[in-house]
């Protein structure tokens, strides 16, 4: 891991677990998230859809060195997410891109190549709208490392898929990702490189955007 996180804010993060010493998923923790089904991790980049809504394209793609699929686990307007706290089985939260700050996003616009819905990115530093929000679907109590979870759109009820369709240029070889209505091996994710929040422990000062210069 050789990448350090976005630029978009200005405090050194503290209290974080690269290792592998948590075993749930906890807020503020910055991390990468592997379809299961194809193999891609979910990823965005300042490229935008030339249909559709025309915000930031999310794409999956196979490389696993990529500072471009680093996503930051946030609360929402109405329900704060801790940091260092555990995120429950069916808790909303945000998934925030960490190069661009723009949020994990869907709406009812047509994907670009399955015709199904739409999924991009949104927002400036961090702040977008309702149509950011995604309910996290597990098992259990809280969201376990190694376990494969869904992502529901909360305004939609659409679930983050990938079916395997892949773009030409500008992004050859990447994979569609879009949201769909109903569960299936496509839309199963598992956390995997990341920086982890450990519990009761928090950034010196900040708010959700703490910058980190840590390099991981």
């Amino acid at each position: 891991l050789s990448s350090s996180l976005g630029s978009y804010s200005s405090k050194i993060i503290c209290g974080l677990s690269v290792g592998s010493e948590l075993s749930f998923v906890t807020c503020g923790s910055v991390i990468k998230l592997l379809n299961v089904k194809h193999n891609v991790r979910l990823h965005s980049h300042d490229v935008r859809y030339g249909s559709g809504s025309g915000q930031q394209s999310v794409t999956g793609v196979s490389a696993v060195e990529d500072s471009n699929s680093y996503w930051s686990i946030r609360g929402t307007s109405g329900a704060s997410c801790t940091r260092g706290t555990a995120v429950k089985c069916g808790q909303t939260i945000r998934l925030t891109h960490v190069n661009t700050g723009r949020n994990l996003h869907s709406h009812y616009f047509a994907s670009p190549l399955s015709s199904n819905q739409e999924v991009s990115a949104f927002g400036e530093e961090g702040e977008g709208d309702h149509l950011d929000e995604w309910t996290v679907q597990c098992s259990g109590s809280v969201w376990k490392r190694e376990e494969s979870v869904r992502f529901r759109h909360k305004s939609t009820d659409g679930l983050l898929s990938v079916t395997g369709e892949q773009y030409g240029r500008p992004i050859h070889g990447q994979m569609e990702v879009h949201a769909m209505s109903n569960p299936s091996q496509h839309s199963l994710w598992k956390v995997m490189e990341g920086v982890f929040m450990k519990p009761s422990e928090s950034p010196a000062g900040g708010r959700d955007f703490a910058h980190t210069h840590t390099e991981f």
